[in-house]
């Protein structure tokens, strides 16, 4: 059996905080799927979605600060749902260069088909014996986000 120095310890995947983290990501949003396919989005549909919802209306640029995707990624994704009529896509009467996603009301009134879906996800969760208290995902979150914020 071969011992393994320091320094190649640090290489293996055990030892990585990057990969459980990557891991975890892809299986969230693969659980996710069932509960978004029936509104017809996808993860990064539903999570540009939210933000939306809760601006109304927001610049691609500040929309795509707040969801950490560049505007390569971000584009596609807002010509999708320009093409369903949930936004709307303007330039700014101020500034020609900005451009402004605005919520439609059809894109408002799916905001109530997406009600369910945190609740479905919470309920899958527990069902695979995940459960955190409201403690727990503060916490969760604020060290998530810390990691966020230092990588921008």
């Amino acid at each position: 059996m071969t011992e393994i120095n320091e320094k190649e310890d640090l290489l293996l995947l055990d030892k990585q905080l990057c990969f459980p983290l990557y891991a975890c990501a892809r299986k969230i949003v693969a659980a996710y799927h069932p509960f978004l396919k029936k509104i017809g989005l996808t993860y990064t549909q539903y999570v540009t979605m939210m933000v939306i919802w809760e601006k109304k209306e927001i610049s691609v640029h500040d929309l795509g600060e707040r969801l950490y995707l560049d505007s390569g990624t971000l584009t596609p994704v807002l010509k999708k749902l320009e093409s369903f009529g949930y936004i709307e896509r303007h330039r700014s009467t101020e500034d020609e260069r900005v451009v402004i996603a605005i919520l439609t009301e059809k894109g408002q009134a799916l905001k109530e088909q997406a009600r369910q879906v945190p609740e479905q996800m919470s309920c899958h969760l527990t069902d695979q014996g995940v459960t955190f208290t409201p403690d727990e995902i503060t916490a969760l979150k604020g060290e998530l986000y810390k990691i966020l914020n230092a990588l921008k």
